[in-house]
């Protein structure tokens, strides 16, 4: 099927590799905390480059360069807001949240955290919360199976149909083999590899034109308007895009990540490292796209490709400017934020379906071989259901995961960040505000109002409900104030809470 050409060498290489990861994971998953949550064990590195590269999927190389492509410099306000609400995630979320999972019973996901933590005994926001994961999760997978499927079509000149299928097995295989902890540690390699080919290309690309200052006479030349960023841009406009930020505070992949944290105390290292890594590839991203426009205007025949769709923008760049070797290590770029981000997303679909249905409702003492192997076939069938998502070769990567992205920030960011910074915040106010969060999110979506991006009503819906419910019903028990107040001295010192209750 393929000419064994350098790129297709250096693609099989790295796919092996990521395998051989899942193979030595596997040997240290030893029972189901570390097939979902790597036994809590995760160093500062670790955290930050796969906090990284679990967030940076295929719309990274593919998706924010196209646009950016499209519509020029303007398009980054969406880069500013990932960056200021990466920051602010790290900031007031992380600690508190590696802390009160712990302190609920060493919760192994969102789902128990939040049972757990208001007290839940009838699971009833396990169960919303479990059911929105899989609706929005199962679309966000679709978008990487998408930008999987097209990397290897342009690359081997495939049909879609059958990428689809190649560019999803590597990853479904290292995640069921092993688990969290192959996740992670690919994660790192994956992280280091998208920088390195998102901060090269665009160098090579000015150099090729003659330097930075005569690049952009190049784009200024093809379009004034590249340059300015308000280029076709309303208040509501510049709102959605930097709206994004608000996303992170409910995206399950991501926060599972500080859950896994080996100790509060790696979370201020972690956070500096993952959001330098982080303006580095978003910055990289934008040139790419940015200054492929300079490009493909003088080199009319190699951007025929483009031109019909910008998203193969750092594909085509990678393949006309580099050495087959070298431009098969960096697109293998593209295939590290694809599998970065699936990975986790399965992997989170998997526990929540093993632990919040199959353990808490079918087989409450399950062993730990059982739950593994159930896990595995949820990775599997949880994959599936995402291929045939992504079967329409028509779909667009941002687009999908722009939904699923505001899907989360709206159910369950608001939710996320009350449990842990307010006292008073009850059962009913959490299942109201990840309701009504999401109901606003597909509605607004399906209508379309304004044009402002759905994240912005449904995370503003979803706060209002919380503290409006959460004052109707029951005030928290004082088991739940104690354990608030355990946590929030716990962060207030610095300290894991067996040190802060020793």
């Amino acid at each position: 099927m393929f000419d064994f050409n350098p790129i297709a060498i250096t693609f099989c290489g790295y796919l092996l590799l990521m395998v051989a990861v899942g193979f030595i994971a596997w040997h240290y998953t030893r029972d189901f905390t570390d097939y979902v949550l790597g036994g809590r064990s995760l160093g500062g590195l670790v955290t930050a480059l796969s906090v990284g590269a679990s967030d940076m999927s295929g719309w990274l190389l593919m998706g924010l360069p196209g646009a950016v492509f499209l519509s020029g410099i303007s398009e980054s306000w969406l880069a500013i807001g990932l960056c200021i609400g990466s920051y602010i995630n790290w900031s007031i979320v992380a600690s508190r949240l590696r802390l009160y999972t712990e302190r609920c019973h060493n919760a192994l996901t969102l789902p128990d955290y939040l049972s757990r933590r208001f007290e839940d005994d009838k699971r009833i926001l396990s169960i919303i919360c479990a059911v929105v994961i899989l609706i929005f999760f199962t679309i966000y997978s679709a978008s990487g199976v998408v930008a999987g499927a097209r990397l290897f079509e342009s690359t081997f000149d495939i049909e879609y149909s059958t990428a689809l299928w190649i560019g999803a097995a590597a990853t479904i295989l290292y995640v069921f083999i092993g688990g969290f902890l192959a996740v992670s540690w690919t994660d790192t390699i994956q992280a280091a590899l998208m920088c390195v080919a998102l901060v090269a290309t665009p160098l090579v690309v000015m150099n090729e034109l003659g330097g930075f200052g005569t690049t952009i006479d190049k784009v200024a030349s093809i379009d004034l308007s590249m340059l300015d960023m308000f280029k076709g841009q309303t208040a509501v406009g510049i709102a959605s895009l930097l709206a994004w930020g608000l996303g992170y505070f409910g995206q399950p992949h991501l926060l599972v990540r500080f859950m896994a944290a080996r100790s509060i105390k790696v979370i201020p290292s972690a956070r500096r490292t993952s959001i330098i890594w982080m303006v580095f590839c978003l910055a990289g991203a934008v040139s790419v796209g940015f200054f492929g426009c300079a490009y493909f205007a003088e080199h009319t025949q190699a951007g025929a490709a483009v031109v019909a769709n910008p998203e193969l923008v750092f594909i085509v760049l990678s393949q006309v400017l580099f050495n087959p070797w070298i431009a098969g290590i960096l697109m293998s770029a593209i295939l590290a934020a694809v599998m970065s981000t699936l990975s986790c997303q399965l992997l989170v679909c998997s526990s929540t379906l093993t632990e919040d249905f199959y353990r808490t409702f079918i087989r409450p003492k399950a062993s730990t071989r059982e739950l593994i192997w159930f896990g595995r076939a949820m990775v599997l069938a949880v994959s599936l259901v995402a291929i045939f998502i992504a079967m329409d070769p028509n779909s667009k990567v941002l687009g999908l995961v722009s939904y699923a992205w505001a899907g989360f920030g709206a159910s369950f960011g608001p939710v996320i960040i009350m449990s842990l910074w307010s006292k008073r915040m009850t059962k009913t106010g959490a299942l109201a505000g990840m309701i009504s969060g999401a109901v606003t999110v597909i509605v607004w979506n399906t209508f379309g109002w304004f044009g402002l991006y759905e994240i912005i009503p449904g995370f503003i819906v979803s706060t209002l409900c919380i503290v409006i419910f959460s004052r109707l019903g029951p005030r928290p028990s004082e088991a739940m104030l104690k354990s608030f107040k355990e946590v929030q001295s716990a962060v207030k010192h610095g300290s894991d809470l067996q040190s802060a209750n020793s």
